[in-house]
């Protein structure tokens, strides 16, 4: 993976000024290549991306202590958190210069219990972008043993234009 980083300060993430000039699938290229700082959550969630592509994007992560809930068990916002992330920058990669999105609605449907250090891929691709919408729906299955964790789906609002 190339060396990405995440942002640790306001200063550390692009300027949307100079982000109206690229399409969506560069801006989120900038930040697999390391040259746009990812968004903060990403260090907090323990999860990065791995794959870029047109309507296609790919996270790796694992769930640490601080991601339990008081059962013991993996908060179901840590499933939800790269699933949202995941399905929003799916979407980003099919906007033009100029365009942006924010998740309108999402949904998971956790199948199975993570644990702590469980690695895993959550992998989204596109259904639909229009000029108002954008779709698409994921998955988590673990790296090791290709086990379905979760499944979601979202719907964007696409802004801008």
């Amino acid at each position: 993976m190339p060396d990405q980083f995440v942002a640790r300060t306001p200063e550390d993430l692009a300027d949307p000024a100079a982000l109206r000039g690229i399409s969506g699938l560069d801006f989120i290229r900038a930040i697999f290549d390391g040259r746009i700082g990812g968004a903060p959550i990403a260090g907090l969630m323990h999860f990065r991306l791995r794959l870029v592509e047109e309507g296609r994007v790919v996270f790796r992560g694992a769930p640490a202590f601080e991601h339990l809930n008081p059962m013991g068990g993996v908060h179901g916002g840590w499933y939800g958190t790269i699933l949202d992330s995941a399905l929003g920058c799916a979407v980003a990669t099919m906007l033009p210069a100029g365009r942006g999105y924010t998740t309108l609605e999402y949904k998971v449907n956790i199948t199975r219990g993570l644990s702590i250090g469980t690695e895993v891929d959550c992998e989204a691709r596109v259904s639909h972008v229009g000029r108002t919408t954008g779709v698409a729906e994921g998955s988590i299955r673990g790296v090791a043993d290709g086990k379905l964790y979760a499944t979601g789906s979202t719907t964007c609002l696409v802004l801008g234009g």
